[in-house]
C-alpha cells in the first residue's frame, strides 16, 4: 500500500525487452534505498513494481505486458522522469489517502491554466472511471494523492499547488500528456457492497 506522498523524481535508465516484457532499470535520485530489500514495492508513477534487483544508483523490476497496456509504462523512454513512493509502513504518517498501487486507466491532460501561484489541470478520464471520481474526493495522478475540485462528466480539475508542481512530474505535463489514473479504492469495494448478492454473478 501507499499514501500518494511522491518521495523523489527518478529516471528511467534501461528498456530492455525480454520476451514480450520489459525489464526497467530505475535511477532513483534522492529516494534512500537502505530500507528496501529484493520483493520490495516501489511505486513508479503509481504502479506498483517489484524491485527484483538492487543498483548503486536504483533498482531493476519486471513489466508484465499487462501493465505496459495497461499503465503509461509501455510509452516510456530512456530518460523520461517519474514519480517514486516506497511502499508505506506500519509506522508511517498517511498524509495522502489509501492507494493500492494498482492504476485502473490512463487519463490524458486536455487543459492547463496557471491561477494565481497554483496551477488548474483538467484531466479527461476513461468514461468507465467516471462514475468513481467525485467532487473533492481523492485520486492519484501518476502516483500523487490529489483532490478533485471539479467533476464535469468523465473530466475532472486539480489544483496544483507550487510545492507539488516542484517535487512532482506534474510539473512536465502539458495539453496532450498522458497519465495513470488510480480512483479512490472505498469507491470501488463500495460498488461492489452494493452488488449484494449479484456480486457472485458478475
Amino acid at each position: 500500500m501507499f499514501t500518494g506522498i511522491i518521495s523523489a523524481i527518478g529516471e528511467v535508465a534501461g528498456l530492455e525487452s525480454r520476451g514480450g516484457d520489459v525489464r526497467l532499470t530505475i535511477n532513483t535520485g534522492k529516494l534512500g534505498l537502505s530500507d528496501v530489500i529484493l520483493g520490495d514495492s516501489i511505486a513508479c508513477n503509481g504502479a506498483c513494481l517489484t524491485a527484483v534487483e538492487l543498483t548503486d544508483q536504483g533498482f531493476i523490476a519486471d513489466v508484465s505486458v499487462e501493465t505496459l497496456t495497461l499503465t503509461t509504462i509501455g510509452s516510456w523512454s530512456v530518460g523520461s522522469r517519474i514519480n517514486l513512493e516506497k511502499a508505506m509502513q506500519a509506522t508511517d504518517r498517511f498524509g495522502g489517502h489509501i492507494v493500492s498501487g494498482h492504476v485502473d486507466g490512463i487519463g490524458e491532460v486536455v487543459s492547463l491554466e496557471g491561477d494565481a501561484r497554483s496551477w488548474r489541470f483538467r484531466i479527461r478520464a476513461p468514461i468507465d472511471l467516471a462514475k468513481y471520481i467525485a467532487h473533492k474526493g481523492s485520486i492519484t495522478v501518476d502516483g500523487t494523492s490529489l483532490t478533485v475540485n471539479i467533476v464535469d462528466g468523465a473530466e475532472f480539475e486539480l489544483n496544483i499547488v507550487p510545492h507539488t508542481m516542484l517535487h512532482t512530474v506534474i510539473s512536465d505535463y502539458d495539453v496532450g500528456s498522458k497519465v495513470n489514473l488510480e480512483v479512490d479504492l472505498v469507491a470501488r469495494y463500495l460498488e461492489r457492497l452494493l452488488l449484494g448478492e449479484k456480486a457472485a454473478e458478475q
